[in-house]
């Protein structure tokens, strides 16, 4: 792969348009490969769920690390607000621009995750709750203080209250999505 992402940027500097292109790289999201007990990818984990995404182009900060969660499918109303064509109506995502010129820090209050009908995730802030409806079962974890998420915080009193906030957004985002597997 690497040798045919140098003969696109090499036929891009011999184009003369190196300096005038936008390139988004991104790639599929990882398998767990032992973490939390689970071998496939199909978890909602930060291990599986964080996949690689690098915007180099004209007047981007080099070397700059954007910590904000964002969808892959924002990569599209990018592409076009940076063609300076507009983005259709009906696309439920946001454009990166104002990530990328540093001219915002925050993209979404919220963002949704689902696989099958089996898992729901919601990640706002520092928090992530994820929320398997087949078995009721909810996990809470501080992000910031707990990367690998390995403390549920779920079960503890002074969390009652976030996991209730957590949980209400999450249905908020389903019914936004037309997701019809409902959480308790």
């Amino acid at each position: 792969m690497d040798d045919q992402i140098g003969r696109i940027l090499d036929a891009l500097k011999r184009s003369g348009k190196a300096e005038e292109t936008y390139i988004f790289f991104t790639a599929d999201h990882g398998l767990a490969v032992g973490h939390h007990g689970l071998m496939g990818k199909q978890n909602m984990f930060e291990h599986s769920m964080r996949v690689p995404l690098i915007v180099n182009g004209p007047a981007l900060a080099k070397d700059r690390r954007i910590e904000t969660p964002v969808y892959l499918q924002d990569i599209m109303p990018t592409t076009l607000e940076l063609a300076g064509v507009g983005v259709p109506e009906h696309v439920q995502f946001k454009s990166l621009k104002p990530l990328l010129e540093g001219k915002k820090t925050e993209h979404y209050e919220a963002i949704y995750g689902a696989y099958k009908d089996l898992q729901r995730m919601v990640r706002r802030g520092d928090y992530k709750l994820i929320y398997y409806p087949k078995i009721h079962k909810t996990l809470l974890f501080n992000l910031r203080e707990d990367r690998e998420e390995m403390m549920n915080l779920a079960g503890k009193k002074e969390y009652a209250g976030l996991v209730a906030e957590l949980k209400g957004k999450l249905r908020e985002l389903q019914k936004e999505q037309g997701d019809r597997v409902m959480i308790e």
